[in-house]
């Protein structure tokens, strides 16, 4: 009996291992046409100087957004808080180094990083111990996040000339052609993915978007890795505040509207189960590039901003219905496998 469980489990495990190489080669392959396609019609979209950059910085901030959502739909949960984080912190980036004279970079980035994890473990909290639906609860601090942004900045903002020369230089540095920022959104990307696939945690955090109450039955701790789930998407955010500023120099109220929407669409685009226990942070990495590449080539070809729109809720409502289409296709082969030993 015991033999015929491991070979079940075995089975099960090899099989959603490959459906999500299967999605996220899937998304690989929609990229790559979307990159052929409006370079074809527009060869300055990639052969230029620019047009490479762009395509390798522009969804930098995202990615790190799309880890950090990632991880929290993974424990089936949902972090809509985390646009409000990223203006929260990319404008407290500005404003410390508009005020306080001289402070090192390392230093801000770290405040800023601090900030959004402190943002992470109020949403954590609240869902964790007061056991509140996480998309009521991060609905409503997204208002509240940005609301403070509002009350703080008013009508001011950040220029780029309240900002050191060397911070700005993170914005537009390369090494090797690569801009920095997309170095740095990588090597996160890298440690997480290995941190999700390698360690007891990470499989912790698939363990509990499975079957939460059975993880409970079973002793892990759920409220811990919530906790954690939700400071690490925090914390990304934070980051991605810093690359905010750094980016594009000048930052208000309004910095990162919006993209909590965009961050949800990339890791359900690629493959992260909505309902949890399934996808990787690779695939909401790919999503979050596919997603802003769609945004950067459609304008190229001549479409209007509203169909920009329209293709990334096709996309994300077609990622849904294609997860519940294979849960039902899954839950039949456990069935009949069951049935059958």
């Amino acid at each position: 009996m015991t033999q015929t469980v491991n070979i079940s489990t075995s089975s099960v495990t090899k099989t959603l291992g490959a459906i999500g190489k299967a999605r996220e080669f899937g998304i690989l392959i929609a990229l790559a046409v979307v990159i052929i396609v409006t370079t074809i019609i527009n060869p300055s979209f990639l052969f230029s100087t620019d047009g490479w950059r762009d395509l390798l910085l522009t969804p930098s901030m995202l990615v790190l957004i799309a880890v950090g959502q990632a991880i929290v739909i993974i424990t089936r949960n949902v972090d809509l808080s985390v646009g409000s984080v990223v203006g929260l912190t990319a404008y407290l980036t500005g404003r410390l180094f508009s005020d306080v004279q001289g402070i090192p970079i390392v230093v801000v980035v770290v405040a800023a990083v601090a900030l959004g994890a402190v943002l992470g473990l109020i949403n954590g909290a609240l869902v964790a111990f007061a056991k509140v639906p996480a998309m009521v609860i991060t609905l409503g601090t997204l208002y509240a996040f940005r609301g403070i942004n509002v009350v703080w900045a008013g009508s001011n903002r950040v220029n780029a000339s309240n900002l050191p020369p060397q911070f700005l230089a993170l914005g537009t540095g390369q090494f090797l052609t690569i801009p920095i920022l997309a170095i740095v959104a990588f090597v996160v990307l890298a440690i997480a993915a290995w941190y999700m696939r390698n360690t007891r945690g990470g499989r912790e955090y698939y363990a509990i978007g499975s079957d939460p109450a059975a993880a409970e039955l079973y002793g892990l701790r759920v409220t811990r890795r919530i906790l954690t789930a939700f400071i690490l998407s925090g914390a990304l955010a934070g980051l991605a505040g810093v690359f905010y500023a750094a980016r594009y120099g000048t930052v208000d109220s309004q910095a990162g509207s919006g993209w909590e929407l965009q961050a949800v669409g990339a890791a359900v685009i690629g493959g992260v189960a909505i309902t949890g226990g399934v996808g990787s942070v690779w695939g909401a990495a790919i999503g979050a590039v596919l997603l802003m590449t769609i945004n950067r080539a459609l304008p190229v070809v001549g479409i209007p901003d509203f169909w920009q729109n329209a293709v990334v809720g096709v996309l994300i409502i077609g990622a849904i219905v294609l997860d519940r289409v294979l849960a039902v296709r899954q839950k039949r082969r456990l069935i009949e496998a069951r049935d059958a030993s």
